[in-house]
């Protein structure tokens, strides 16, 4: 499939069918945000898999939005090793664990996997609640499987702005 083919293909799964994510389409998940670009290559992401049903409740408890996935991947990032921008009023914690997510979420649909990016959610309960270190923010959740019968992108999934509302030329 064509890259924007992909990115078109893709959306928010909200109905999953409980199966989990095969082990090869996880790795080949895995892999793409591993590639992902950070700043000063730092790597400060961490990528959390959860499967078992002790993980899943967890989840649960975190957020009503896991729409019966079996497979959640937990993005966080590493807040002591994050780069700090001229000026020091940004860091690349928050962006380069949204790269990575963003990478994992379009490799998900290349291998065949749906996903639904979760933002429903408090982070300092759920990196409470996963046992994560202190020095971890939690980014987001993505859900991962395969789609519930009669599941598939909402209506207003195609509806997109035109271009000349979102970009401006400078």
């Amino acid at each position: 499939m064509e890259f924007l083919d992909l990115v078109k293909a893709r959306y928010s799964c909200k109905q999953f069918d409980g199966r989990p994510v095969a082990p090869a389409q996880l790795d080949a998940i895995l892999e793409a945000g591993r590639a992902a670009p950070t700043a000063k290559n730092l790597q400060e992401q961490r990528v959390y898999v959860v499967q078992s049903q002790e993980g899943l409740d967890k989840i649960d408890r975190i957020s009503p939005c896991r729409y019966g996935a079996a497979t959640v991947v937990v993005v966080a990032f590493d807040r002591e090793n994050v780069f700090t921008y001229p000026g020091g009023k940004r860091d690349s914690g928050v962006e380069d664990a949204t790269i990575v997510a963003t990478h994992m979420l379009l490799a998900a649909k290349a291998v065949g996997v749906d996903s639904c990016w979760i933002n429903f959610f408090d982070p300092e309960v759920a990196a409470k609640e996963l046992g994560l270190p202190e020095n971890e923010e939690v980014l987001m959740l993505l859900d991962l499987g395969y789609p519930a019968e009669g599941g598939g992108p909402l209506e207003k999934h195609s509806s997109r702005k035109p271009l000349a509302e979102t970009v401006v030329y400078l």
